[in-house]
């Protein structure tokens, strides 16, 4: 006869068995389900800029183009403007592509590949970090389904650049801080030293608030010996790694300071017009609040449900009429230190402006972060009772009202879900640059490698990453936070524009010989006094009104008198010449006068 004490035991363990086989296949489920989510907004963002070689996005022409150096050395010879943005790239991003190039993989192509990588990475430690916070497998997936509709809703994930990195490298450290690991958070922090500096002040902040503890309404120091030894380690790590590059010279001069960027046109907004690196505005609301590098409120688009972030205090301390919230650990204070730490820095970048970078980069990113672990721990919550409410409802069976709120609320959570997954929303925030001129690019790639393009069109911000030639200057590369840098680029930019539209043939001749110009590339419309007055490039330095004077009182320009026999490449909108071509004309022009 069988004993009810074993028959009860092996019941127990079958059931103990199958409660932990169906939380392990759930755990599958959700965690499955968040890698397809990040794998269709990235195959679908790859699939954008595969669609021709002449694609890319718009930061990858600062960072990347000058890394097909790492292919070919004789590229970009004696190009400032590539040796400037070579050497303002973090050690361990240049590192990286130059490993991964060093395999015979195009830097401009692996651009496009790495947004897949870094998705799935950050995917996975949001998901990580979410369960330590709740450990319920669906509010993995909510947190890593509005983190992947909000990074690839915006341009910083797929532009591979060093910003992209932030978000692993800063998910990971989190993940790895809650779970209490010291070496790797240590290794974590390297990492973001090395990758995206900045983001180390964000995690050593962090760590120095979690330093200290709130007890009956009184701050102390906390008993967690462990806060202290990461503490420590962050700071030896941070401090071996950042020093000597925070004090070895540059030759590009050092950062800008808020005085002199004040006095200059393009940090400031004037009448209706953004100067190319606009910071500062007369409207304190709008300095301090929506800015894009300087304001607190100003985080890019966010995913509709992540309004729903704004309810977890409201869901947490309401834990009666939301049972799941009981559940909640204690680690999701992590959320109100990184909050803490964002703001701080907010405003110890603004007193020591631009020595710490753009003030809202230390609330955009981070917040890009915090918002989707909190929405995905609100709307797990939220969802649970309100479930459990209609299921318990259905046993008497809905009203007609309660059936219409039920049918509108999974309809405007549909709803809310699928619209940052329009295709057009999505490409159009991500700003791609399609280059159009390719018969341009295929001339200047078959040139010697070592030719300089003097132009102020907008096509000459392309020719560096799809002609792989060198220009004097592009209106992309007018960067002005690096002082020797952006006065040289200046003063090419000055002469480039005064020999364009000078009426003195020995002014356009001397021009070319001082800077070695071989191609000239002018806009169709170059010599229309709406150009000029539209032109962004001419207005950052103040010289289109005496231009504009110049050509309505029809001083003909000496350089456009040669456009009809120079000619070699033409389009709708450009004309190239070559400037071999221009000086015979010229002094062709000479001798006639």
């Amino acid at each position: 006869m069988t004993n009810p004490l074993i028959s009860n035991l092996k019941i127990s363990r079958f059931l103990s068995i199958l409660h932990k086989n169906l939380i392990n296949r759930s755990w599958i489920f959700w965690f499955g389900l968040s890698l397809a989510i990040v794998l269709i907004y990235s195959f679908e963002s790859l699939k954008t800029s595969l669609q021709s070689e002449y694609f890319i996005q718009d930061d990858a022409r600062q960072h990347i183009f000058w890394m097909r150096r790492f292919l070919d050395a004789e590229l970009f010879p004696q190009d400032f403007i590539a040796d400037y943005f070579q050497s303002v790239a973090p050690w361990g991003y240049k590192t990286f592509y130059s490993l991964i190039t060093s395999l015979g993989i195009d830097p401009i192509f692996l651009g496009k590949l790495l947004p897949i990588f870094l998705g799935l990475i950050s995917t996975i430690y949001c998901f990580g970090i979410s369960l330590q916070i709740l450990p319920i497998p669906a509010v993995g997936f909510f947190s890593s389904f509005i983190l992947n509709q909000t990074l690839w809703m915006e341009d910083d994930l797929v532009s591979a650049t060093p910003r992209a990195f932030f978000y692993p490298l800063f998910l990971a450290f989190l993940y790895y801080l809650l779970r209490n690991f010291l070496f790797p958070v240590l290794v974590a922090i390297a990492l973001q030293a090395i990758f995206y500096p900045h983001t180390v002040l964000l995690s050593v902040t962090i760590l120095t608030i979690r330093l200290f503890s709130y007890d009956k309404k009184w701050l102390k120091f906390t008993s967690v010996r462990l806060n202290y030894y990461l503490w420590l380690g962050a700071i030896i790590t941070a401090a071996i790694i950042l020093l000597p590059y925070k004090f070895s010279a540059t030759e590009f001069g050092s950062i800008i300071t808020a005085a002199e960027a004040k006095l200059q046109p393009i940090f400031n907004y004037d009448d209706g017009n953004y100067g190319r690196a606009f910071f500062f505005h007369e409207n304190p609301l709008i300095f301090w609040l929506i800015g894009p590098r300087s304001g607190i409120l100003f985080l890019g688009f966010l995913p509709p449900l992540a309004i729903a972030s704004l309810f977890l205090p409201f869901v947490l301390g309401k834990s009666q009429k939301f049972p799941l919230a009981k559940q909640v650990s204690l680690k999701v204070e992590i959320l109100v230190q990184i909050l803490l730490a964002s703001m701080g820095l907010f405003f110890l970048a603004h007193a020591f402006l631009f020595q710490l970078h753009f003030p809202n980069r230390y609330i955009y990113h981070s917040m890009r972060v915090m918002i989707p672990i909190a929405t995905g721990i609100a709307l797990t919550i939220w969802l649970d009772s309100y479930f459990n409410q209609v299921i318990s409802q259905l046993e008497n069976g809905l009203t007609f009202p309660q059936q219409i709120y039920l049918g509108c609320t999974i309809l405007l959570l549909a709803i809310l879900s699928i619209i940052p997954f329009s295709q057009d929303l999505t490409i159009d925030n991500q700003f791609y640059v399609k280059g159009k001129e390719i018969e341009l690019y295929e001339y200047l790639l078959a040139q010697p490698k070592d030719i300089l393009i003097a132009s102020i069109s907008k096509e000459s911000d392309n020719i560096p990453t799809f002609a792989q030639r060198s220009t004097l200057v592009a209106q992309e590369y007018s960067l002005p936070y690096h002082t020797e840098y952006y006065a040289q680029f200046s003063q090419r930019a000055k002469d480039l524009i005064q020999a364009q539209y000078t009426s003195n043939l020995e002014e356009v001749n001397n021009f070319i010989q001082k800077y070695g110009i071989d191609f000239w590339l002018l806009d169709k419309t170059a010599y229309n006094p709406r150009y000029v007055a539209d032109k962004e490039l001419i207005r950052q330095y103040d010289l289109g009104e005496t231009i504009i004077y110049q050509l309505e009182q029809n001083m003909i320009p000496a350089l456009s008198v040669t456009i009809e026999h120079c000619t070699v490449l033409t389009s709708k909108r450009i004309v190239l010449l070559p400037t071999s071509c221009i000086q015979n004309e010229l002094m062709k022009f000479t001798q006639i006068k």
